[in-house]
């Protein structure tokens, strides 16, 4: 069985890859992005945290939080999600994968994969590379030819603020990726 270790930093900023569960290709469609977006919002009244980024794709999601000084319960908010959104979404017609007779015993339901992936953010240019990285993923699975070109991603939010130049990422591969590894986060 895999030994799965979480890194908890009090008051850490952490990057996140949660995935549908078969890589099922519904997460862009209305519904999901309506009954997400819900229970963000409700996770956030609840437990306060920041989204820095976030991009969804059809069959995943990235995105980078930072958590309010003291509080390092990232796993809660990401479980709290997680089953609300599940509950929500079987509830409005939505579909799940088939699962194991035991996993369904033990509650799971078959639309998200049971964990999800986490780096703790660890200095101001690891912050930069996965903050790229979240907005030029649609790019790099061929979903559109530029970021700004992705509807559901926090790239227009930060190319209005200026921090993005409305054109970066059309041409060519952002310098700060060269050195990440990208396959870690699938």
């Amino acid at each position: 069985m895999a030994d799965y270790r979480r890194w908890f930093v009090p008051g850490g900023t952490f990057f996140f890859t949660v995935v549908t569960r078969g890589r099922a290709r519904w997460l862009c469609s209305e519904p999901a992005r309506r009954i997400l977006s819900a229970c963000l919002r409700e996770a956030k009244a609840a437990w306060p945290f920041h989204i820095d980024a976030i991009v969804l794709l059809p069959d995943n999601l990235h995105a980078i939080w930072s958590l309010p000084p003291g509080d390092d319960a990232y796993s809660a908010r990401w479980a709290w999600i997680k089953k609300e959104f599940t509950k929500r979404w079987l509830a409005a017609g939505g579909k799940e994968r088939a699962i194991s007779e035991k996993r369904r015993q033990r509650g799971d339901r078959g639309v998200w994969q049971p964990r999800f992936w986490e780096h703790t953010i660890e200095n101001d240019a690891d912050f930069d590379r996965h903050f790229d990285y979240v907005h030029y993923n649609p790019v790099k699975h061929g979903l559109a030819k530029s970021p700004i070109d992705w509807p559901w991603s926090s790239f227009h939010r930060w190319a209005a603020a200026g921090v993005y130049d409305a054109n970066w990422g059309r041409s060519a591969i952002p310098d700060t990726l060269s050195d990440l590894d990208a396959t870690a986060m699938e």
